[in-house]
């Protein structure tokens, strides 16, 4: 349920009003408007009595909510929510770019690629540590290794770092660590994503390939929940029965996901499409369906990188499609 307030709401009306609400077992979270507040009441709001709410001098509107995501809802927060990542605000007018290897491989890989992503306009660095493969055979990352030299390249390049995470046990390494990356696979991991609630970190959270817009809201919902309001939503391919692309980037997430609810949305043309040819028309289609940025992989040497090769984009390939996205 949302009851929208009138301008200049009386303070002793509105605290009597939620310590009434707080005393039915119900949560209250308020929004402060640039013209309206807004108490998002979370909880079974069932035997509450709509025509007493209304009737209150305060308020000017309630409302019932169907969807069963309340934190993540736009009803619940009509303004678009920005995210502050390292001093990098996602969700202002400006679209942000973050780029960086699938895999960090090395100091002498990851040190010069930071600084050059730097130079050609990316916005933050990112890099994969923990990697989660279909096959136990396949490079597993550098794990706690990994997210140091991340760390290392934060300082020598200047950029704010982001980095997956696999499970809750690896939280505390990610101290330093300035986006935590929830991957498709972990959208359902709900312990991972309390863990991440009861972390003051932004977290990013892509879209399972299967997963419906109202499932992915909701596991952004169980991290809002926990008390973490930082939550930015990634689409990154959903599986269909076309087999020449690895997944199937979802265009009409953007424009929905921005209908649902006031989060970020951003997109991941690399992992989307499997292949570097893909990246550019995909970033720049998603740039025009409205997303906050896109999420790009970058390799030095795809020809030899220990995983993602195929679509990793070079370093010049990346500038000049930051130049495109920047007009």
């Amino acid at each position: 349920m949302v009851v929208i307030l009138k301008q200049n709401p009386d303070k002793a009306q509105l605290r009597g009003l939620m310590t009434w609400l707080e005393s039915k077992g119900i949560s209250v979270q308020t929004t402060v408007g640039a013209q309206q507040t807004i108490l998002g009441l979370v909880g079974d709001t069932s035997a509450l009595d709509i025509d007493l709410i209304s009737a209150l001098d305060i308020v000017e509107a309630v409302r019932r909510v169907q969807e069963p995501y309340k934190c993540a809802n736009r009803k619940f927060h009509p303004t678009d929510s920005v995210i502050n990542v390292g001093g990098v605000e996602i969700g202002g007018d400006k679209k942000v770019i973050i780029a960086g290897p699938g895999s960090v491989e090395s100091e002498e890989q990851i040190i010069p690629l930071s600084k050059t992503l730097s130079a050609l306009g990316a916005d933050i660095l990112w890099g994969g540590a923990f990697k989660s493969r279909t096959s136990p055979y396949s490079f597993q990352g550098l794990r706690e290794e990994g997210v140091k030299l991340l760390v290392t390249a934060k300082r020598a390049s200047g950029l704010p770092i982001a980095a997956e995470i696999a499970d809750p046990s690896q939280s505390e390494l990610f101290t330093d660590v300035d986006l935590i990356i929830v991957g498709g696979r972990n959208m359902r991991n709900y312990e991972l994503l309390r863990t991440l609630g009861a972390m003051n970190k932004p977290v990013l959270l892509k879209r399972a390939v299967s997963a419906t817009y109202e499932e992915l809201l909701m596991s952004a919902e169980y991290i809002m929940n926990g008390g973490n309001p930082n939550v930015i939503l990634c689409e990154r391919g959903i599986r269909t029965f076309e087999s020449s692309v690895a997944f199937n980037l979802d265009i009409t997430a953007v424009p929905m996901l921005k209908q649902l609810s006031h989060l970020p949305v951003l997109t991941d043309p690399s992992d989307a499409s499997g292949k570097y040819t893909l990246v550019e028309p995909l970033a720049l289609a998603s740039i025009a369906a409205g997303a906050d940025g896109v999420i790009v992989t970058v390799h030095n040497d795809p020809e030899h990188a220990m995983c993602d090769g195929p679509l990793s984009l070079k370093p010049e390939k990346f500038g000049a499609l930051a130049e495109k996205i920047r007009g």
